[in-house]
Parts: C-alpha cells; sequence; structure tokens
C-alpha cells in the first residue's frame, strides 16, 4: 500500500456510503492520531485500539444525523506522495468558508488548521 491514509480515507467513505457503524482500520500511530484528532472534533463517533502486537486495528465508530444522513460530508486528501502540499502558518486556507476542517502535520503533531493559526506553526496539509 502506497498511501496508508488515503486508505484509511477511502475505508471510512465506503463504510459510510453502505450507513456502517464501525469500520476497521490497520493500525498505525499517525492514523491514530489522525482518528483521535477527528473524534475530538466530533466528526466521529469513538476510536479505539483492538488487538495486540502484529494484529492491532483501530475501530471507528462513525457518526450519523438523526435522519441516517452521514456526520462527514466528505473526506479528501490534499498532500499526496507524488505531491506534498506545505504550508507557513499564515497561508493555511480555511475549508468552506470556516465550515469545514482542514488537518496539518506539523512539528508539534497532528492538529487542526485553525489551530495551527492559532500557534503559527505550519506544516503539511
Amino acid at each position: 500500500m502506497s498511501d496508508p491514509i488515503a486508505d484509511m480515507l477511502t475505508r471510512m467513505r465506503n463504510a459510510q456510503a453502505v450507513s456502517k457503524s464501525a469500520v476497521l482500520i490497520p493500525w498505525s500511530k499517525f492514523k491514530y492520531e489522525l482518528a483521535l484528532l477527528l473524534e475530538k472534533e466530533e466528526l466521529i463517533d469513538k476510536v479505539e485500539k483492538i488487538g495486540k502486537k502484529i494484529k492491532k486495528q483501530i475501530k471507528i465508530v462513525l457518526k450519523y444525523d438523526s435522519d441516517k444522513a452521514p456526520h462527514m460530508e466528505a473526506l479528501q486528501k490534499v498532500s499526496k506522495p507524488g505531491q506534498r502540499i506545505y504550508s507557513s502558518a499564515k497561508n493555511i486556507k480555511k475549508v468552506k468558508g470556516g465550515h469545514g476542517l482542514s488537518i496539518v502535520s506539523t512539528p508539534k503533531g497532528l492538529m487542526t488548521g485553525k489551530e495551527a493559526r492559532r500557534q503559527r506553526v505550519g506544516g503539511e496539509i
């Protein structure tokens, strides 16, 4: 697999398309931190580690509205393995006029675009 983050987002999109309540994703520290950030921003219900050692996985419980519509409308990866996108703190753009969420990988760890602007830290979008 050349892009594990894109695989994670695709698994989440596919699970939401068929209204699954949860999705299992192969474990990595980066994907776990990303899932915890999505949980903190209340885009998903719950994140937990399952299994031990080589069989570790991340279980993500997806969040739906009262009419069974997915809570996340779109998941999109901006920076790709073939073209990394970096931005300074002042150049991090708002997503959907401030209604969306961008995630930035900074030297201080993963954080939202809003938080990165506030802390004046740039990184990979």
